[in-house]
């Protein structure tokens, strides 16, 4: 819902250091595969009880996101870049929560799998959009940089993360707040689909 605000400033602070990697040689692709290798090591330490260094790893996950995009605005972008990118985020959205089942199967089973068929029913509207909008050559006015076509919603990258970050503080409320999420990416989806339904009702 507000990602749209927050890439303007995201890009002019990750600028700076995005120019600077790219300088020594560092590659987009490589920050976006190391972005998601400690995303999944931040699922695993939630398994484990250790909700706090899950806090660190989402953190530089989402720092490892931002600066792939800085760093291919500098050496150019890629569609290969642009399939990772979003891919990678999908595995992490959905591993994340995972790991806080897996520390309480008993208290987190049923509403981390709420969550992760929310996340699914969110992300392949989201997906599937695209896919028909870039058949047409249509683009996201919204999110003119971005790799694919970009449908908002009513949760998007900046509040899956804020949740994520309140299931590491407040990991005993993991059910509750998985549930009122889940309800939240439900309406995102349902409301992608209607936009898909209207947009694509001609040709």
């Amino acid at each position: 819902m507000i990602d749209a605000a927050l890439l303007p400033l995201q890009r002019r602070l990750l600028a700076p250091p995005g120019q600077w990697l790219a300088a020594r040689g560092i590659r987009a692709d490589q920050l976006t595969l190391a972005g998601c290798a400690v995303g999944l090591a931040a699922a695993g330490a939630a398994a484990l009880g250790l909700f706090w260094l899950a806090l660190l790893g989402l953190v530089l996950n989402r720092l490892a996101d931002g600066l792939d995009g800085a760093v291919a605005r500098v050496t150019g972008p890629t569609d290969r870049g642009a399939f990772l990118d979003i891919a990678l985020d999908f595995v992490f959205y959905a591993a994340f929560p995972l790991g806080f089942v897996l520390a309480d199967p008993a208290a987190n089973a049923l509403p981390g799998a709420v969550l992760i068929c929310s996340f699914v029913l969110s992300g392949t509207s989201f997906l599937a959009f695209a896919v028909v909008a870039a058949k047409r050559g249509q683009t996201a006015e919204a999110y003119p940089m971005k790799g694919i076509y970009y449908l908002g919603g009513l949760t998007e990258g900046a509040e899956t993360i804020a949740v994520f970050a309140l299931f590491c503080m407040f990991p005993a409320a993991f059910p509750v707040l998985a549930l009122v999420f889940a309800a939240a990416c439900a309406v995102t989806g349902l409301s992608r689909y209607a936009a898909g339904w209207r947009a694509f009702g001609k040709g």
